[in-house]
């Protein structure tokens, strides 16, 4: 479902409601407005908000890709506030309609799953799977097991029909069955680092050792020194991140 755009009625408070704090100064998480109209309350980290601004900061870190919501507002300089509100906190003082509740919290479980979880469609019954073990390509779906009554596992890799011994964390038996991330990292250009001593060449990809995540090598490297061990060689595997 899609949120109702932003020409809805504005959004006001009830200068009656007890459960609330109002204050008597402006919109933190919009500070230029002119709109002193509309009653502000008080969140729990002590920052003034209506529940329009409320609604577009949240609405936009969920657009963003954060189902956690963290204030915006500004302390010192630039530095932000960035203490963690509960969607329960937020609901309420964002005075979320029935719509609105609905597509926060399907978001919320959306982000959160993606987060915590890998997760992808069956390719036979298109059923949502998730993959436990981050080190093997080989997934087993529990849907079409029971319906065919013999076990079906997919690649998660190549989203075929399993071939081959498994566990395996590089590939399947079936023909095309490439990590493309992997590849990359084998095949990648090497490029020189002048600015730091020693190193000639290195790989212009490395992924994390922690997470895996790709990044690109910078060839401005004048802040750093070689390690002690040298300079890594190319990287045959691409490290799983234990969640």
């Amino acid at each position: 479902m899609s949120i109702p755009e932003q020409d809805s009625p504005e959004k006001k408070y009830d200068p009656l409601d007890k459960t609330l704090k109002f204050v008597n100064r402006g919109d933190d998480l919009d500070p230029v407005s002119s709109d002193f109209n509309s009653l502000r309350a008080e969140m729990s980290c002590g920052h003034a908000v209506t529940p329009d601004s409320l609604t577009r900061w949240c609405r936009s870190q969920l657009d963003e890709g954060n189902h956690k919501f963290r204030c915006s507002a500004v302390v010192e300089g630039t530095k932000q506030c960035n203490k963690l509100w509960s969607y329960q906190e937020v609901r309420r003082l964002a005075d979320l309609s029935v719509d609105e509740m609905e597509y926060f919290e399907q978001k919320m479980a959306s982000l959160s799953v993606s987060e915590y979880c890998e997760v992808q469609s069956c390719p036979k019954c298109k059923t949502t799977v998730e993959r436990k073990d981050l080190s093997n390509l080989c997934v087993q779906c529990v849907i079409c097991t029971a319906d065919q009554k013999k076990t079906y596992q997919f690649c998660w890799q190549c989203q075929k029909e399993w071939k081959g011994s498994a566990p395996r964390s590089d590939r399947c038996s079936n023909d095309g069955c490439i990590n493309r991330d992997l590849q990359l990292l084998q095949t990648c250009k090497d490029i020189s680092l002048p600015d730091v001593k020693g190193v000639t060449s290195c790989p212009s990809v490395r992924a994390c050792p922690v997470c895996g995540m790709k990044s690109e090598c910078c060839k401005s490297s004048s802040p750093y020194r070689i390690c002690p061990g040298g300079v890594a060689p190319r990287q045959t595997r691409i490290p799983v991140w234990k969640k």
